[in-house]
């Protein structure tokens, strides 16, 4: 697997990979408005690429937008197919290119991509890729998806169980990323496990009452991604805010990595941007604390 930092790496992972796709490109659109990425698409059509494109049928204020791109695409020989209305929103992002499934946090903007933070996950195992072109074509052609996977978590089939057992699992520390907890069942879950003791420290919004959790405003960049760090060694990383609507009222995509290296990676962005918020006093003690505990494990070392 690999992890794309917005807005540090910028659009280039993904025009790279649409540039040397061989067979087949699948992406799913709720917002877009990246001319490079779009020529990129085309080229790739003319080059006997089967681009597919399933554009969601509604996004708050730009659905003039969706519907001149879906002709742009049709004309160039994308295959565009349009979400069904059933669910609230799709709000999804999500790519196929050949043998490996883009999981994405930003939408294809350059407000999500340039100047939000946001995570993507690159991912190779082929039941992941499977389980997501299944997906994909459940929705294209409007017919039910049954999940098969538990690391692709997709509302609103399957995340509040897998979100809640995730959560559950936390030992020592979750670190989230979230523009709005308010979810009844999944804050009474983090209550849970702050009382046992987990440390759950959070960048964006928590529902008032929300006792045991630290919740801090997210510094600049603009937060747009969902992310969770379990105690250093796993992570989610998607679209779905644990909020009702984005758990049982919409198509909303993420995935479970289980890769320490990842999970490490995007716990020391999280850092960097908690530090942020950090007043003088709180920097100082912080440091202090981690000077003390390197003193305490040096004295283990040498005591051993």
């Amino acid at each position: 697997m690999n992890l794309i930092i917005q807005p540090d790496d910028g659009l280039t992972p993904i025009l790279q990979a649409v540039r040397h796709a061989k067979t087949k490109i699948d992406i799913l659109i709720f917002r877009f408005d990246y001319a490079d990425l779009e020529k990129a698409l085309e080229a790739a059509v003319a080059r006997g690429v089967v681009v597919r494109a399933l554009i969601a049928h509604t996004n708050r204020g730009g659905e003039k937008g969706l519907r001149k791109l879906e002709l742009k695409m049709l004309a160039a020989g994308v295959i565009v197919a349009r979400t069904a209305g059933e669910l609230l929103r799709y709000h999804g992002k999500l790519m196929v290119i050949d043998d490996e499934l883009y999981v994405l946090g930003f939408n294809f903007t350059k407000l999500d991509i340039d100047r939000s933070r946001s995570f993507g996950i690159v991912a190779k195992d082929p039941k992941l890729v499977k389980e997501a072109t299944s997906l994909f074509e459940a929705d294209s052609t409007r017919q039910p998806y049954a999940c098969n996977f538990d690391r692709l978590v997709v509302s609103p089939e399957s995340s509040r169980k897998l979100l809640k057992e995730f959560i559950e699992g936390a030992k020592k520390q979750l670190l989230i990323y979230d523009a709005k907890i308010s979810d009844r069942a999944m804050l009474k879950v983090l209550q849970a496990r702050a009382k046992d003791g987990v440390e759950i420290r959070v960048l964006g919004k928590v529902a008032k009452n929300a006792e045991g959790l630290d919740a801090r405003k997210m510094p600049s960049p603009r937060l747009h991604v969902r992310a969770i760090v379990r105690d250093g060694t796993s992570a989610f990383v998607g679209s779905q805010s644990l909020r009702k609507l984005e758990l049982d009222s919409r198509r909303e995509l993420g995935i479970i990595v289980g890769e320490t290296a990842i999970a490490k990676r995007i716990q020391e962005v999280f850092e960097a941007d908690w530090e942020k918020t950090l007043t003088k006093a709180e920097v100082k003690s912080a440091a202090a604390e981690k000077s003390e505990k390197a003193e305490k494990d040096e004295k283990a070392v040498t005591s051993a």
